[in-house]
C-alpha cells in the first residue's frame, strides 16, 4: 500500500507542478537557500550527507573563492558554496544528466546566483562525447559514464553527453582555477583529475572525493599523492565495508616549501 500511495503522490506532485513549490533549506551548507519541494526532499529537509556538509561548512570563510562541483545533481552543494563565496567568487557546476541539470539551473535562478556557472557536461581526461548510462531513470543520483568492464545493453538506456577537460577550460579563461573541488562522478574521479593535472599542480585546491570503485581509488591516489596531498576519511555511512571505495575523503595539499 505504501508503494501505491507513493506513486499516487508522485504523479500528483508532478502533474500539478507542486514539485516546484518553493521551500527553504533547513540546515547544512545551503541553509536558508530557496529550493523546490520534490523530489529528493532530504536535500531541503535535512539529514542528507550530514558529515560531508559539516566538512563544507568547516571550510570557513570562503568569500571570493572559486569552487568546482563535479557531479552536481540538483545543486545542493553548488548553491550552498555559491552563497558562501559571494559574488566575488565563482562556483562551476558540472552535471551531464539533462533532468538534473534543469533542476540545478532552476535552483541557481531561484537564488539569484549569477556567479554560479552550470555546465551541462561531464569532465574527463579528454574532450569529446560519450554514452551516459541512465537505466531508464534520469532522476537517479547514480546515472553515470560506463564503469570499466560494464556491459552495454538495452537496459542501460544511454544518452549522449559532452565530455570536457578542465585544464582546457581554465586555459581558455572560461572558468577560474579552484580553491576547492567536490567530486562525485560515479567511478570517474581519476579521469576528471587527469584532465585537470596542470591546474591541480598550480592551484593546489582542497578536494573532497566520493569513491565508488577500487580503480577510482587507485587512480586518484596516483595523481594526488605525487603532488603532496594527504587524505582523511569523512565519517559518512555508505554501508561499504571497504576502507576506501564507498566513502568520501578530503584531500589537503601539503604546505608549500
Amino acid at each position: 500500500m505504501s508503494r501505491l500511495l507513493h506513486r499516487l503522490a508522485d504523479t500528483f506532485l508532478r502533474r500539478t507542478h507542486l514539485c516546484y513549490w518553493p521551500v527553504r533549506v533547513r540546515s547544512g551548507v545551503a541553509a536558508g537557500a530557496r529550493w523546490t519541494l520534490y523530489p529528493w526532499s532530504a536535500y531541503w529537509r535535512g539529514g542528507f550527507e550530514d558529515e560531508l556538509q559539516r566538512e563544507l561548512v568547516a571550510l570557513g570563510d570562503i568569500t571570493g573563492w572559486c569552487c568546482w562541483d563535479l557531479g552536481a545533481h540538483y545543486g545542493l552543494y553548488s548553491v550552498g558554496l555559491a552563497r558562501r563565496t559571494g559574488p566575488t567568487g565563482q562556483v562551476v557546476s558540472f552535471e551531464p544528466n539533462p533532468v538534473s541539470f534543469d533542476r540545478l539551473d532552476r535552483h541557481r535562478r531561484m537564488n539569484g546566483l549569477t556567479w554560479l556557472k552550470p555546465i551541462d557536461a561531464a569532465v574527463s581526461d579528454a574532450p569529446g562525447t560519450a554514452e551516459f548510462y541512465t537505466y531508464g531513470n534520469l532522476e537517479s543520483t547514480t546515472t553515470h559514464l560506463p564503469y570499466e568492464g560494464e556491459t552495454r545493453n538495452a537496459d542501460c538506456a544511454p544518452v549522449r553527453v559532452r565530455l570536457l577537460r578542465l585544464d582546457d577550460l581554465v586555459a581558455s579563461g572560461e572558468i577560474r582555477a579552484p580553491h576547492f573541488v567536490k567530486i562525485d562522478v560515479e567511478g570517474h574521479a581519476h579521469k576528471a583529475l587527469a584532465g585537470a593535472l596542470g591546474t591541480l599542480t598550480a592551484a593546489r585546491p582542497i578536494l573532497i572525493v566520493a569513491f565508488h570503485s577500487e580503480l577510482e581509488v587507485r587512480g586518484v591516489h596516483a595523481i594526488l599523492d605525487p603532488l603532496g596531498y594527504s587524505a582523511t576519511r569523512i565519517a559518512t555511512h555508505s554501508g561499504s565495508r571497504d576502507e576506501m571505495s564507498g566513502h568520501d575523503f578530503i584531500f589537503r595539499p601539503a604546505p608549500r616549501a
